[in-house]
């Protein structure tokens, strides 16, 4: 009697969601510099291109808070180890340090290559 080996496909994993996360976090850190400018009267481009670059102080605190906005996108909680202690001296800064250490939350998570 012949038995044939039965090979069970790998479960596909669904990719990153890049531009959502970035998307998401970009508009919450910019929201959260608006807030810190104003109540320290500082002023800002209008632009959220041009406040995305500028030199302003994102505190780890606040970037900690933010994560849960994006929780929902990945479908898992965030360690807060993801943030740099100390923040960021922009929101750009603060997106190239998260966002590889938010892609390789997923792969742990999710088991995908980030």
């Amino acid at each position: 009697m012949a038995t044939d080996t039965l090979v069970t496909p790998f479960a596909k994993t669904a990719p990153f969601p890049l531009a959502a996360v970035e998307a998401k976090l970009r508009d919450e850190l910019i929201e959260a510099v608006k807030i810190e400018a104003s109540i320290r009267g500082i002023s800002l481009p209008v632009a959220s291109a041009q406040i995305s670059k500028a030199a302003v102080h994102v505190d780890s605190l606040v970037v900690v808070s933010i994560l849960c906005a994006v929780e929902p996108l990945i479908g898992f909680e965030l360690p807060e180890s993801v943030v740099r202690a100390g923040g960021y001296t922009s929101v750009e800064s603060a997106l190239g340090h998260l966002m590889p250490g938010l892609e390789k939350e997923w792969a742990k998570k999710k088991g995908a290559k980030p």
